[in-house]
């Protein structure tokens, strides 16, 4: 889950949006308008617009500070957490590695509700500080009306993350208890997974049955929600099947040494008929005065408009090698499999004491994949 609008960095982790996100802060003000009016009928439209517009854009900062708590004791044990994506169906804080111990995974995974929870009784409390009488239907303000909302929508979504659903993090608390009962990395995953799976078509089932029943958009929602639990929980059992697959595997097993060189000079144009389309290969070496400058793959030249390629050097629209993030022939394949994937990359070049050593490409270690998981029965 990409990030398309970076918002900034807080405690060095970096905050984004994904497109997606537009569409639930939508719907949120929305609702919010619709509510505002019905309980208080005697707001004028502007402040009901401008209280609705404030609560979604402070509900997102709560979203913010969910995930920043998970960050933030994932960094307290080790485990780097660069980025922190809002998306259609909440937040994502991207781990640039899995927890290595059963601990780390459930603090990890109960920092986020446990923050979620402490903010809901905080608002309502500052609610009710400002004269806020809780189980009434009387007129409210529109800061006390803008507390009790977020201090219960809070309070919720602590409570919902804590359903079972792997990749959720109750699932993730979850797989904690298991492995750490079991002692098991792999084998909890396999059963929060699975439980996850469950979960999901759970949600799946309830939407359907409230959407026919008229339970209208809502019912819709729930059934999109079990369908992202299913889908990643599936997921992380896919994932850990490859794992096993190419357990045992270092990058210098699986990278080629066999990466040719184009001069940086060559026109764009040239490269794509004479290099690309002739050969067949996807990763090249852009070399100048006997070092390496850059790297060039299919990826770089469609970034560049097609009708400017007869105008751009090879040097132009290369990838320079300070921007290409390198590996260690030591390093397992999977972490090179997962590297490609969040730097959304097809190849990473193998680096020793600053020299290159070969490339190692999304294409191939698919293909070992795919011969590995025949010989071994997965």
């Amino acid at each position: 889950m990409k990030a398309q609008i970076k918002l900034g960095t807080v405690f060095e982790v970096e905050l984004g949006l994904h497109y997606s996100w537009f569409v639930i802060a939508l719907l949120i003000m929305l609702s919010l308008v619709s509510q505002f009016h019905a309980v208080n009928r005697d707001w004028t439209e502007t402040v009901i617009w401008s209280a609705a517009i404030l609560t979604a854009v402070l509900f997102f900062a709560c979203l913010f500070a969910h995930e920043l708590s998970h960050a933030m004791v994932a960094r307290a044990r080790g485990l780097p957490i660069r980025r922190i994506t809002l998306f259609l169906l909440g937040g994502m804080a991207q781990m640039e590695e899995e927890p290595h111990d059963a601990s780390t995974e459930f603090w990890m995974a109960i920092a986020g509700p446990i923050a979620s929870g402490a903010i809901g009784l905080i608002l309502l409390a500052l609610a009710r500080a400002l004269g806020w009488i809780p189980w009434t239907t009387t007129a409210q303000t529109p800061a006390v009306a803008i507390l009790v909302w977020l201090g219960y929508i809070n309070l919720v979504l602590g409570a919902f993350n804590m359903i079972p659903g792997f990749p959720l993090d109750g699932g993730r608390v979850l797989r904690a208890i298991i492995w750490w009962i079991t002692g098991s990395a792999d084998r909890s995953t396999t059963i929060a997974a699975h439980v996850g799976q469950v979960v999901g078509a759970g949600f799946i089932a309830y939407g359907v049955i409230s959407f026919f029943g008229k339970g209208g958009f809502g019912g819709l929602w729930f059934a999109f929600i079990g369908w992202f639990v299913f889908q990643a929980a599936g997921a992380s059992l896919l994932q850990l099947q490859i794992g096993s697959v190419l357990r045992g595997l270092r990058v210098r097993d699986v990278m080629s040494q066999d990466c040719p060189s184009v001069d940086g000079s060559m026109g764009l144009q040239d490269f794509v008929d004479e290099h690309l389309l002739k050969t067949g290969r996807r990763c090249f070496l852009i070399v100048e005065n006997n070092r390496v400058a850059g790297l060039i793959t299919p990826h770089e030249v469609r970034s560049v408009e097609r009708a400017q390629w007869p105008f751009v050097s090879v040097h132009a629209a290369m990838r320079p090698v300070g921007a290409i993030h390198s590996l260690s022939p030591d390093v397992p394949a999977m972490q090179a499999l997962e590297t490609m994937g969040r730097e959304d990359v097809n190849q990473l070049p193998i680096v020793v004491n600053g020299q290159l050593q070969g490339v190692v490409s999304r294409a191939h270690l698919l293909q070992v994949i795919h011969s590995r998981s025949e010989l071994l029965g997965h």
